[in-house]
């Protein structure tokens, strides 16, 4: 897998059904690697719908497929594991501090906005 795109963004504490938001430290990195999800939109305001339809308990999965410009959004926006090489800095960022399960406010890349779910 070589270098490519996801991003940078902020957190906040609130739970939703699939998964909580947090500004804390994120889980441990396993043997350097991380997996998670996300959800990649052009527009700042369609991230912040789409968080907040999380919040209102929908499925993380099933947004991905509908809103997502990524090609992951045919696995429900999974992408896997993941080196800190392999990402741009800012997605990088964003997934070390999120914990296993908790789901990142819009996180802005020069790809769009990411929703990111950390996953492992």
């Amino acid at each position: 897998m070589g270098k490519n795109k996801y991003g940078k963004g902020y957190q906040k504490k609130a739970k939703g059904s699939e998964g909580q938001r947090s500004g804390n430290k994120g889980d441990p990195i396993s043997g350097g690697k991380i997996k998670a999800s996300h959800i990649l939109v052009d527009k700042f305001n369609r991230a912040k719908e789409i968080s907040e339809d999380l919040e209102a308990g929908e499925k993380f999965e099933s947004l991905a497929q509908q809103y997502s410009n990524c090609p992951s959004k045919k696995k429900g926006g999974n992408l896997g594991e993941f080196s800190k090489g392999d990402m741009v800095a800012e997605f990088w960022n964003a997934c070390s501090r999120l914990k296993v399960g908790e789901i990142s406010q819009p996180v802005k890349t020069q790809y769009g906005y990411h929703i990111i779910k950390r996953t492992g």
